[in-house]
């Protein structure tokens, strides 16, 4: 089996966890394919008069536990096998954390930054239109992903009640507060991977006081963890990006990055560190690594050299199936990505609820109860990968694969 393509490493995750388990052969079968894969095309009329014509997905992989949720991408190198095994991850990952959601993705094959302000809106809402059928509150709610933000889900949420003619707030996350966004919900994501990093340091008896960490990724989630783990007393002494990295063994000033980023656009040339060749950030000496960028960039041969003690994915599928085993033989951690970035979704399902109630919750409370959910998915997966003496990335998919098979078997199969 492949591991270059997504759908099938997702695929063999899911077989494994089935084999684990003891899930049932026609359980395993429903989950082998995704329930519905929509592709559209998103024509739009560029500034220049011509229509330019791009593709674009949304995939329901399971829902069995509730509506599909799930991020849309504008990115490149989106591919339909891509898509669905995203919403596969996003049907565990909804099961780990234990939210009423199924597995759900969308993406459309584009370069954003091609594109104005203007022509970004156009596609958004074309593609918006071309989805719509599959998108609602209790059908399938979207929220940003990869070049995708909160203006973005501003003009999905415009389209669909435009064209429903009533209110549809319910009908994304990730929004911005001035039309029922939720407090708390932007680093969410940064504060479950600091949650999960918080719980593995524990257990595994390490202190996070003068530890080292590396960064792969300084954008949505990978920015705000620089600050978060230096206040948590770590080093963060190295940092890389699309742009090139950046190395400091005393330890990255957070806030001085963050600007350097701010006025460049990158880390690379932050004149308070050394330069770092971007694809050297695996094999630093150091306790805790974070890759915080795009899928499969810990490969066989990144496994073999990897420097770090534990691996927390804050990334979408960083690690390759290849990967693990050389990491378990080399006793390296690793919280996978389904349990240690499912902040983001977490804090959707919170602003999802609350849409549905029509009541803002107070930031604290939004905080307290993200804490909660985390750490009790924390604890689950630990203890349930303890019991099956697997990894913590098994353990996740075993934890997952029982919730999601229970809810098959107590709906049972229409008609």
């Amino acid at each position: 089996m492949s591991d270059s393509d997504p759908w099938k490493a997702i695929l063999q995750r899911i077989e494994d966890g089935a084999s684990l388990i003891g899930l049932h052969p026609d359980t395993l079968r429903m989950l082998s394919l995704p329930e519905r894969v929509l592709e559209v095309a998103v024509p739009i009329r560029r500034d220049n008069g011509m229509i330019e014509v791009f593709r674009g997905w949304r995939v329901h992989h399971s829902s069995a536990r509730g509506p599909g949720k799930g991020g849309i991408r504008f990115h490149q190198s989106v591919s339909p096998h891509e898509i669905m095994a995203l919403a596969a991850d996003m049907t565990l990952k909804c099961a780990v954390v234990d939210v009423p959601f199924g597995g759900a993705k969308g993406g459309v094959q584009v370069d954003p930054t091609i594109l104005s302000i203007s022509e970004l809106e156009h596609l958004t809402r074309r593609y918006a239109m071309g989805i719509a059928s599959m998108i609602g509150p209790d059908r399938d709610i979207p929220a940003p992903d990869v070049n995708t933000d909160a203006n973005v889900m501003a003009w999905l949420m415009d389209t669909i009640s435009m064209v429903s003619g009533e209110a549809m707030t319910g009908v994304v996350t990730g929004k911005p507060l001035s039309i029922g966004g939720s407090r708390g919900h932007v680093g969410a994501t940064s504060q479950g991977v600091l949650i999960c990093t918080r719980a593995a340091f524990r257990e595994l008896g390490l202190s996070m006081t003068g530890a080292r960490a590396v960064i792969q990724g300084h954008g949505k989630v990978g920015g705000p963890l620089v600050y978060m783990l230096s206040s948590a007393g770590m080093r963060v002494v190295a940092v890389t990006d699309a742009g090139g990295g950046v190395y400091n063994q005393a330890g990255l000033d957070a806030a001085l990055l963050a600007r350097h980023v701010e006025r460049t656009g990158s880390v690379a040339g932050f004149e308070l560190a050394d330069p770092l060749e971007p694809d050297r950030i695996w094999e630093l000496e150091c306790e805790l690594a974070i890759p915080a960028a795009l899928a499969g960039v810990i490969s066989a041969e990144v496994a073999e050299k990897m420097g770090a003690r534990l691996i927390v994915e804050a990334a979408n599928g960083p690690t390759l199936p290849e990967a693990d085993a050389i990491l378990e033989r080399r006793d390296i951690v690793v919280i996978p990505d389904i349990l240690a970035n499912a902040g983001g979704v977490t804090a959707s399902y919170f602003e999802w609820a609350q849409s549905r109630q029509g009541f803002a919750w107070e930031g604290d409370l939004v905080a307290e109860r993200l804490q909660r959910v985390m750490s009790t998915a924390f604890d689950a997966v630990w203890r349930r990968s303890r019991e099956l003496k697997v990894t913590p990335r098994r353990g996740a998919v075993a934890v997952a694969l029982e919730r999601v098979g229970e809810a098959i078997e107590v709906r049972g199969l229409f008609p």
